[in-house]
């Protein structure tokens, strides 16, 4: 069974607390006095316009006034983010280059590359993670279906044609259908694009039959007209889509896909900069104007944490998904 958003928060605090005091929390100040002198680069590996494109470059613009410096997002697309995670883990240890962290990166890719170019427990630390994207099935207005049963029986009654696009391999994009084809046994014929925004045109101009899209990437379709939302794939409804059912309530039993996201540095990186870094980023997830702008997005916020504890919830979850997806 698959954790619910409010279990992983109970993880996620829980580690948080039981790792508080670390060596990275009694770091000094005058240890990273002189950072940072320059530019940061924020790797986001997924492509501009996507979920997470929005919370990275929601985070970038706070930061480069956190921090003194411009934080520029470097979008590094394609297989799912591997690439650009695999970037960012060669990247100098030197504080200057972050990135934007996720569960398909950490978890998801482990189970679906057999040498995805990096380990994201040895050569990344994990800084935090700072909330969790639903996401939304959709297909062309122009689909017949009006709910997911519908949908259902077009995938029975041609069985393999249906297509759906993602942003890659080993996305929670990609996971969703993984999911949708274990629990009702239906056979789906996976359509991987360069980035989430090539696979949703792809959705709306018919190339594919449906796809699962993070919230902030499809809302704006959805309410145009584009795109017909037939589910959410969180537990609960999303206050954006409030008449939208959960796969749950339309009938796809222990449903619950809401990817996490959160940010990392290469290991090595001196201690006392991963112990700002993980400060501004809580301190950034608490301003009123972030929450307000990513919360209208569909990005449900977690509370500040620890590297630690961030760390704990990714061996949690290679545990958890790994048997799955092998």
């Amino acid at each position: 069974m698959m954790p619910s958003r409010q279990v992983l928060t109970r993880r996620y605090l829980l580690a948080g607390a039981l790792l508080l005091i670390s060596p990275l929390a009694i770091s000094t100040a005058a240890e990273a006095a002189d950072w940072p002198e320059r530019t940061i680069r924020m790797i986001v590996p997924f492509a501009a316009g996507s979920g997470a494109d929005t919370v990275g470059r929601t985070y970038a613009e706070e930061l480069t006034k956190a921090l003194g410096q411009q934080v520029v997002v470097d979008n590094k697309g394609g297989a799912g983010g591997l690439m650009g995670t695999a970037e960012g883990a060669r990247a100098p240890a030197d504080g200057y280059t972050l990135l934007l962290n996720s569960q398909g990166t950490t978890v998801f890719n482990l189970g679906l590359y057999k040498a995805p170019g990096y380990d994201p427990l040895k050569d990344l630390v994990a800084l935090n993670v700072t909330g969790t994207l639903p996401n939304v099935l959709v297909v062309a207005p122009t689909n017949p279906a009006t709910n997911v049963a519908d949908l259902i029986a077009q995938a029975r009654a041609k069985r393999g044609e249906l297509t759906y696009g993602s942003s890659g391999v080993g996305s929670s994009l990609h996971m969703s259908g993984v999911i949708l084809e274990q629990r009702t046994g239906v056979k789906l014929q996976h359509v991987p694009y360069r980035g989430a925004p090539a696979a949703v045109l792809a959705v709306i101009n018919g190339e594919v039959t449906m796809g699962f899209f993070n919230a902030p990437t499809v809302l704006g379709q959805i309410k145009a007209g584009k795109l017909k939302a037939l589910a959410v794939t969180s537990k609960d409804r999303i206050a954006l889509l409030p008449d939208v059912r959960t796969m749950i309530e339309a009938g796809v039993p222990d449903f619950d896909v809401a990817v996490w996201l959160g940010f990392a540095v290469p290991t090595n990186t001196p201690a006392a900069v991963v112990s700002r870094l993980n400060a501004e980023i809580n301190r950034v997830g608490q301003l009123p104007q972030v929450r307000e702008k990513l919360l209208v997005q569909g990005f449900e916020m977690l509370p500040p944490g620890t590297p630690e504890a961030a760390r704990k919830l990714i061996v949690d979850d290679q545990a958890l998904w790994l048997p799955i997806i092998k």
